[in-house]
């Protein structure tokens, strides 16, 4: 069966809904989304939205603290778009009903979260993504000219004389689908679900940076992967992320003796950026052998509860009182610095297809993001991807120094089940890594990427088999990339090289496939 369309997009979080929003002024759109079209990281994005609205900020301020949390390898450009153009798209964002959290002059009450030199996080309590994804869903829904298709699983790009011309799909019954597109946005969201200990939701399997990468498009930066240093820690509990804005509020690291440690090796403290504080915890558990723990416990614990009603109700359920207990946590993988290249419009290297939001590599958060950068990445370059998608083809301009081509190899194994890639993954390419635990990685995730490819060919439509293909591809490229960069910048630390180098390693590196 066909579908046709004027635009496809492929996923229904922040950036894709803004997306669809603009391009529904020029022609027809179909979504296809996963799950439910509200499921996605933006519902999971619990600390707020930055952006230059306080009275002591401004755009140049938002855009160093941008560029000193990635580590000396943020591209300029891109920060200096999200910075200018993000209050706009915010103010957006409250005309069209988001009901951010005020101050008592009635104000969008600001936040203040690790890295950040002013408060300029707007909240809504601790459910802001959620609260943004519900508003724009309801525009996009509201509009005749969105087609959506939920519990859709998107199977593969189609390419037709060098050019994207949309995707095929199974649809809820399970049937396979195709739609045909003029241009394909991928806006899928990140990966986090390669690793074992993740603070995403499950759709975040990384199938648009994968199926991306099969046709020949560029991926870049995906050695920087972002572990959130306070997940939840409770066995048999999934990893429910504990915001970044409970640090803001106050929040201290302790460990099991009640001592505030972080600044036992970062001079920030609990409110240095988030590679920095994940290091800090797996150093102090090293040196304790004991767990840490996150305490509010020397706050006001009426204003804890009203202003993290989700997170305390998620505590309870866990047996603790956020307000008065020490909460045990760990780091999480949360966020994908890198993913498909692109440029400041979106367009990747393959002709009509482009990508936004966690997806997408701007060179926007270089080696490490900003804490609640993510959302406004999402309404900036969602929107500048529709602008582009709707005007005439340009070829697009990449910062990546150099491309490494990926031949496929043909080694033999048997295909792997979901949790033998993320035990892998966790184990060998994670918070920590060193050559003799990624080339191993390498070699077997190339061996399961050759397995599962014969697997798909026997079942084209095995979403289960799907989903481990997405997840072998992206731990591949992970793991290939943080091999190759001999260097700690970052969300990447390599305990054999554990210093920057600028010298050798101040550049983007892409990926390509090589058939």
């Amino acid at each position: 069966m066909s579908v046709r369309g004027d635009f496809l997009v492929i996923g229904s979080g922040i950036a894709g809904l803004r997306a669809a929003i603009a391009l529904a002024d020029a022609g027809t759109v179909i979504i296809l989304t996963k799950a439910d079209p509200r499921e996605s990281n933006t519902g999971y994005a619990q600390g707020g939205i930055a952006a230059a609205f306080g009275d002591d900020d401004t755009p140049e301020s938002h855009a160093r603290d941008t560029m000193a949390a990635g580590d000396g390898l943020c591209v300029p450009e891109a920060v200096q778009v999200l910075v200018t153009e993000g209050p706009r798209y915010v103010r957006e964002l409250i005309e069209w009903g988001v009901a951010f959290d005020r101050d008592d002059r009635g104000q969008p009450a600001l936040g203040r979260e690790a890295a950040h030199s002013v408060r300029r996080v707007l909240h809504v309590r601790d459910a802001t993504g959620r609260s943004i994804g519900q508003v724009l869903w309801q525009t996009t829904a509201a509009n005749p000219r969105v087609r959506v298709f939920d519990d859709a699983l998107a199977l593969s790009l189609v390419v037709r004389g060098g050019v994207c011309r949309g995707a095929t799909f199974l649809d809820r019954e399970g049937r396979l689908q195709e739609v045909e597109a003029e241009r394909t946005l991928i806006a899928s969201g990140g990966a986090g679900q390669v690793y074992r200990e993740t603070t995403n939701p499950a759709v975040a399997t990384g199938d648009g940076i994968a199926m991306a990468f099969e046709i020949g498009a560029r991926v870049s930066d995906l050695e920087f992967i972002q572990f959130h240093p306070t997940a939840l820690n409770v066995a048999g509990a999934p990893r429910f992320l504990l915001s970044e804005a409970l640090r803001g509020e106050g929040a201290w690291l302790v460990n099991q003796a009640g001592e505030r440690f972080v600044q036992r090796y970062e001079p920030a403290g609990d409110l240095a950026s988030r590679d920095l504080v994940s290091r800090a915890i797996v150093r102090e558990v090293q040196r304790t052998g004991a767990p840490v723990y996150l305490s509010m416990a020397h706050l006001d614990p009426v204003y804890v509860r009203a202003r993290f009603p989700t997170i305390t109700k998620v505590c309870r359920q866990a047996g603790f009182d956020l307000a008065t207990d020490r909460i045990p946590v760990s780091p999480a993988a949360h966020y994908v610095m890198g993913g498909i290249e692109t440029d400041l419009q979106g367009r990747t290297s393959v002709d009509a297809l482009f990508a936004a939001g966690e997806a997408a590599c701007t060179g926007l958060h270089g080696a490490n993001r900003l804490a609640s950068n993510s959302l406004l990445e999402g309404l900036v370059f969602g929107a500048r991807a529709a602008e582009a998608m709707k005007g005439s083809m340009v070829q697009a301009s990449f910062k990546s120094a150099v491309a490494e081509p990926y031949c496929q190899e043909s080694v033999q194994a048997a295909a792997p089940s979901a949790s033998d890639v993320r035990d892998l993954m966790w184990r060998q390419a994670g918070l920590v890594r060193s050559e003799t635990s990624l080339r191993p990685a390498v070699t077997q995730l190339s061996a399961w990427r050759s397995a599962i490819a014969s697997a798909r060919d026997r079942a084209p439509d095995d979403r289960e088999l799907r989903r481990v293909a997405s997840l072998v591809t992206v731990g591949l490229l992970i793991a290939r990339a943080a091999l190759r960069r001999e260097e700690s910048r970052g969300g990447h630390f390599r305990e054999d090289f554990p210093r920057r180098d600028d010298i050798h390693w101040q550049k983007h590196v892409a990926d390509v496939l090589h058939r």
